[in-house]
């Protein structure tokens, strides 16, 4: 099964659009793990175009708040819809168990030992400075740091996360995680 882990980096902030409305921010870049071909790759906005094929041939999305954010934001760029894709929010899943929302790097920490290498606040500045490459290399952490949260809730079929000075668990329903969908997909290639 061949699923894309991405997560997106944006050239504003909510603040800036005046609405908690991910598809009216840009994206300044995206970083995308392929379980396939086991490699790191990321696009700023300009390069979508290579995006598609990689998305199209994808069994599952996997993301850490992608329902809300990634994938709408990713969406509004694409000719097709990534929403008949199969999606794996690791935040859902998080959300259904617990009853609220955990941050990345919260979970980071507590279950793999180490968390995120900075905040999305700090890409918007460095889009400012025209800073590519620490954008590039704090996403594409971010997505390391996303699949083995992912791998590690799949093996385990649970996470980690702090609650004040304590680590606890939380059990993750990852039925289905690993079956291919048969759901249909609007592709932008033509055939």
């Amino acid at each position: 099964m061949r699923k894309i882990i991405f997560d997106i980096e944006t050239r504003n902030i909510f603040d800036d659009v005046g609405k908690a409305d991910p598809t009216l921010l840009d994206i300044s870049l995206v970083g995308v793990y392929d379980t396939e071909t086991e490699e790191y790759t990321s696009y700023l906005q300009e390069d979508l175009p290579k995006l598609w094929p990689l998305m199209e041939k994808a069994d599952a999305l996997v993301t850490f708040n992608g329902d809300y954010f990634d994938i709408p934001l990713l969406n509004k760029y694409y000719e097709g819809d990534l929403t008949k894709i199969k999606s794996i929010d690791i935040m859902a899943a998080l959300k259904k168990s617990l009853g609220r929302r955990i941050g990345l790097g919260n979970i980071a920490e507590a279950t793999l030992g180490y968390g995120k290498s900075g905040h999305g606040l700090q890409a918007v500045e460095w889009w400012k400075k025209g800073d590519i490459e620490n954008i590039r290399k704090y996403c594409l952490q971010d997505v390391k740091v996303t699949k083995e949260v992912y791998d590690y809730a799949l093996k385990h079929k649970k996470l980690k996360y702090k609650d004040g000075e304590q680590i606890k668990d939380v059990i993750i329903d990852t039925t289905g995680w690993d079956e291919v969908s048969s759901g249909a997909m609007t592709h932008s290639l033509p055939f």
